[in-house]
C-alpha cells in the first residue's frame, strides 16, 4: 500500500507476484484473493496477471481465470484458497 499508483500509472501491463495465502503464527492461513478488496485502493483495475506460489491467474472483467497450476498443486487446492470468483476451464 502507498505509492502503488506511481507504479501502475501509464504502464501497459501490471503483473503481481505474491504468496497465495497469508500464513499466521498459529499455523492457519488467511485467504488473500478476495471477491472485493477490503483495503484502501490506489490502482483500481490495474492488475492484469497474478502469479502466486500455487498458480498463475489472469484478471478479467468476470473475475480470475486460472491459467496454470504450480507443480504438485491441484485446481481444487487453489479453489479452496481463493475466495474471488475464478474460472478454471483453461487448466488441463
Amino acid at each position: 500500500m502507498g505509492g502503488a499508483m506511481d507504479l501502475v500509472a501509464g504502464v501497459g501491463r501490471v503483473v503481481v507476484l505474491m504468496e497465495h495465502v497469508a500464513k499466521k503464527k498459529d499455523g492457519t492461513e488467511d485467504i488473500k484473493l478476495l471477491p472485493e478488496c477490503n483495503l484502501p485502493l490506489t490502482g483500481v483495475g490495474a492488475v492484469d496477471l497474478i502469479i502466486t506460489d500455487l498458480g498463475v491467474m489472469e484478471v478479467t472483467d468476470n473475475g480470475l481465470k486460472l491459467l496454470e497450476t504450480a507443480p504438485g498443486v491441484t485446481v481444487d487446492e487453489i479453489q479452496s484458497k481463493t475466495a474471488a470468483k475464478m474460472d478454471v476451464s483453461a487448466v488441463k
